[in-house]
């Protein structure tokens, strides 16, 4: 089933060490969801040419600490 649709990843590393085909690498990524969390770690073999950055990335909310309002009085 891994071929069915496009996924969205964070790129960790490559990994240069490993010694493929010309035009393809590994790579260390975490799978996103929709709200850019991430859910899975993998690591992929893939033609860097295929991929495609993110045009709209996900902005991520960020929450105040709890004591924020106490630390203001």
């Amino acid at each position: 089933m891994q071929f069915r649709r496009p996924i969205t990843v964070r790129v960790i590393r490559e990994r240069t060490e490993r010694h493929t085909y010309h035009g393809w690498t590994w790579v260390d990524c975490y799978v996103l969801d929709a709200k850019g969390d991430a859910i899975d770690r993998r690591e992929l073999f893939v033609m860097p040419a295929g991929l495609r950055p993110v045009t709209d990335p996900v902005t991520r909310r960020v929450r105040a600490p709890r004591n924020a309002a106490r630390a203001e009085r």
